[in-house]
């Protein structure tokens, strides 16, 4: 049996409350997922390699900052504070903050630490998990994703 990506409920940085993956059912969905601060570095360079590769076209891809559940002051000032930091509208849309218990999320995905950042295409029908990694997704990644969908 397929795994489901498990539903998870964040706003993202124009202030919109999103279901994922159930509010993404046009296309196949890519998730990225972010643990730590310094990973971000890792989506940027992954974003990029799925920009130059022009998946925007047939996938939607976010990015999901996953951080501990918090006080509402607390998530009011960091969602401030990344909003502060990104001007690019399409940036803002595609970054979905979800404050959560941490360690249920990765256990419902069988990720064993936050060393890295993790990625996951999602079936927009399903929302099954057809492929995951972690760390930068390479154009090899990008490749396996690609090959997939032709399938």
């Amino acid at each position: 049996m397929a795994e489901i990506f498990p539903t998870i409920i964040g706003k993202n940085l124009n202030k919109q409350v999103t279901a994922i993956p159930d509010d993404f059912s046009e296309q196949p969905l890519i998730v990225i997922a972010a643990f730590q601060r310094w990973h971000q570095n890792l989506v940027d360079q992954s974003m990029e390699n799925l920009d130059k590769m022009n998946m925007n076209e047939t996938h939607t891809i976010i990015e999901v900052p996953v951080i501990k559940k918090s006080s509402m002051l607390q998530r009011m000032r960091l969602d401030g504070l990344m909003r502060a930091a990104i001007s690019d509208v399409g940036v803002r849309q595609r970054t979905i903050t979800v404050y959560l218990d941490k360690q249920a999320f990765r256990d419902s995905l069988n990720i064993e630490n936050e060393d890295t950042m993790y990625w996951f295409l999602v079936d927009h029908a399903t929302k099954s998990i057809l492929l995951r990694g972690s760390g930068i997704m390479t154009s090899e990644d990008i490749g396996q994703i690609k090959t997939q969908m032709a399938a």
